[in-house]
């Protein structure tokens, strides 16, 4: 994994991978969950005034550590 692919969210993708291992690319320190993703697709589908944002799910990988 390189990059921005080193965010990890827990699916049958990931089974039998080291979940330890993953986590320590996220500043969290623990990889996503997938209700974590679907809470964002639900705000933004619920949040009818915000317009072209880019909500970033990844454990605050993008913010950097």
């Amino acid at each position: 994994m390189t990059g921005a692919n080193k965010v990890a969210t827990n699916t049958p993708m990931q089974a039998g991978k080291n979940h330890d291992a993953l986590g320590a690319f996220h500043p969290l320190g623990r990889i996503g969950e997938p209700r974590e993703v679907a809470d964002a697709i639900i705000f933004l589908e619920q949040a009818t005034f915000v317009t072209g944002e880019v909500i970033h799910v990844d454990g605050g990988r993008h913010a950097g550590r």
